[in-house]
Formats: structure tokens, sequence, C-alpha cells
């Protein structure tokens, strides 16, 4: 699966920084066919410690993690819907993202110019969010528009569905609210993928906090925990720039256990409802990305489509029952199981796929 976080802000919040910091984490792509990488792009790997314990049971010869683009927007400023600024080109960049992550400055510090000349992050968040909803409602009316002039010709469900999701989204955009928070029954929501709106894009909040700010757990009290992510770039720039044992020393002196970058990584992964399944062999210990309640045939066909339609059986061992006992020992013991068609997938599940010709 191809998975792209768009990084958005406001000029000045530590946007590029945080970017740069990422793409010194770039896997090397030519694990990666088909994958162009452009300038603004940074590949990462999923931080996941099971694929080292894996690959060395079957003497792997590789490893190759999940992997998530990041997608550097270019600095958005008031009026961006209108086309200040880059205008259409940021928009089109976000709308090729799977969910977004917004870098919102909380840090006092007057040697950093704010574009407002203030550090509000309540007002910032405000100024992105109006334009993506400007930016939205100029696509719902449009496309409402549209609908309306092809149901001329004759009405069907799917066509007076959308044309309903269209309808109370333009409503919740036009109260200032963003799209993901119109009231849609389930099949309007998913009549309405196709339209790529900005606001119906799940987001997590970067907060750039200073030092102190890190230690005390920042948050913002306007908006839910779970979608925050306090992150120092400037200590995260720092850390991206040294090795791998000198990183570690400078983040235990910050009592991190991991980087802040590497939770961004995992976060993004957790936004999109994402999961890992694993494949093991002397050849390689590879990650698979797919989604959360994935079933069985559904995740061969991530490896290739045909697997999908060929699919027989799949035999799954526990990563930690691999770990422990290798293949043939998971065997023996009763660890290795046979699942068919309706097996829901497991985060962490060792499989090898049966495919019939």
């Amino acid at each position: 699966m191809s998975l792209k976080i768009g990084i958005v802000g406001l000029p000045n919040v530590g946007k590029s920084t945080l970017f740069q910091a990422i793409t010194k984490k770039q896997v090397d792509c030519a694990n990666y066919p088909f994958c162009t990488i452009e300038p603004n792009v940074g590949v990462v790997a999923v931080p996941d410690e099971r694929l080292e314990a894996l690959a060395k049971v079957s003497n792997a010869a590789k490893i190759v993690p999940a992997i998530i683009e990041f997608v550097d927007i270019a600095g958005l400023v008031k009026g961006a819907s209108k086309g200040e600024g880059l205008g259409n080109k940021f928009l089109t960049n976000i709308r090729e993202t799977d969910a977004i992550a917004h870098v919102v400055r909380c840090f006092e510090n007057k040697d950093v110019l704010h574009v407002h000349d203030k550090v509000d992050p309540k007002s910032d968040i405000e100024i992105i969010d109006l334009e993506l909803i400007y930016a939205d409602l100029a696509t719902v009316e449009k496309r409402i528009e549209g609908v309306q002039r092809a149901m001329k010709g004759g009405k069907d469900r799917d066509s007076e569905m959308l044309l309903s999701a269209l309808q109370k989204t333009d409503a919740a955009l036009k109260a200032g609210r963003l799209a993901s928070a119109a009231e849609l029954t389930e099949d309007e929501r998913l009549a309405m993928r196709e339209t790529q709106l900005l606001t119906m894009k799940p987001a997590l909040y970067v907060l750039n906090v200073d030092e102190a700010q890190l230690a005390s757990g920042f948050k913002l009290d306007f908006l839910p925990p779970e979608s925050q992510l306090p992150i120092s770039v400037k200590i995260e720039a720092e850390i991206a720039a040294l090795p791998a044992e000198e990183a570690k020393e400078f983040m235990a002196t910050y009592g991190m256990t991991e980087s802040g970058l590497d939770r961004l990584i995992k976060a993004a992964y957790g936004l999109l409802g994402l999961q890992t399944f694993i494949t093991s062999g002397e050849i390689e210990t590879r990650a698979w990305t797919i989604l959360k309640g994935a079933k069985a045939p559904q995740a061969a066909g991530v490896i290739h489509t045909d697997f999908e339609k060929n699919f027989i059986r799949a035999e799954i061992i526990d990563w930690k029952d691999f770990v422990e006992l290798g293949e043939a020992g998971a065997r023996d013991k009763g660890k290795l199981r046979t699942e068919g068609k309706e097996y829901v997938m497991r985060d962490g599940d060792v499989v090898h796929f049966r495919i019939g010709a």
C-alpha cells in the first residue's frame, strides 16, 4: 500500500525542519519498485523491533520494513484557497495524501519570527482549517451542480446517495465545520470518497514545543488528547544528525526512550487504521501493511493481486511463537494455525499463504 502523510502548517512553525529530519531517516527505495521519489517526499520505515528478531530466526538475507511517505506541503498562508502563496499547487499536493500532519508552533522564541507576530496555536489552526474548508466548499458546490445536472436525465440510487451526502457536507462546511463532522450514513461516506475532500482526511496535530514543554507533556486543551503529538522539532533535528549510538545517549539526557520522529511515524500509521503482517524466510523478512479488519485473502492480495483471487488458506504463527520456537518448532508445538477466507488478520501474524493455480 502506498501511504502518504501531508505535512502542513503556517510559515516558520518548524514544518520544513521536521521534514528535513524525516528525510535523514529515508529508506533505500531500491526495495520499493515503481516508487518515484520527488524532492519534497521522504519515504521512511515504520519502526518495528519484531523484524530484526524474526530475521535472526529465519537467517533472512535482508529486512524490508513497512513504509510511509511524508510529503512536505509548502507553507500555507491566509487566502491559499483563493490562490495566495502557492495556492492551487498546495491544494493539489494535499488532495493526493491519505492523512494530514498539521505542525503547530507552541514555543516562544523572539529570534524566530511568527508570520502573524504572535504565538497563538488556536488561531493558527483555525486559519489553516478555514482555508481547507473554503477549498472543500468550492469542490462540493461544483459537485452538487454536476450531480443535479446529471440527474435531470434520470435518477438512480447512487446519484441520490451522493447528492444527499454532498448536501449534508455542504451544510457542515458553510457552518464552519470540517467535512469529517458532517453526519453521514456509512453508505454516504463511501459515496463521498471519490471527492477527496481535504477536511475529510484524518488529521494529527504535531505540536512543536520547546524543551520545557516537552518535559511537562504539553497539550492543547481545545483539541482531543489522542489527536495531538508534542515534539521538539529542534531536538529531533539534532537527533537525526547523530549516529545511532550517539542518538540513544542524546535522547537519554532528555529521558526519551524513542525519538519523537519514531513516535510520529507510529502515530501516522495508527491514524490511518493500519496494521502489519509479516512474511519471513531466508530471502527476506518483510512487513506488509493492511487495514485493521482485513481478512486473509485481502492480505494475500497486498503481496500480489492474483494471490487474493487464488487464495486457498493461510498458515499463521504469532510472531512471538515464531521467535521462540522457529517455524518448524511452532508447527511441532501446535502453534501454527491454518485459517480460511474469513480469518481476520491480527497485527504481528507471520504468514505463509497457500495459493492455487
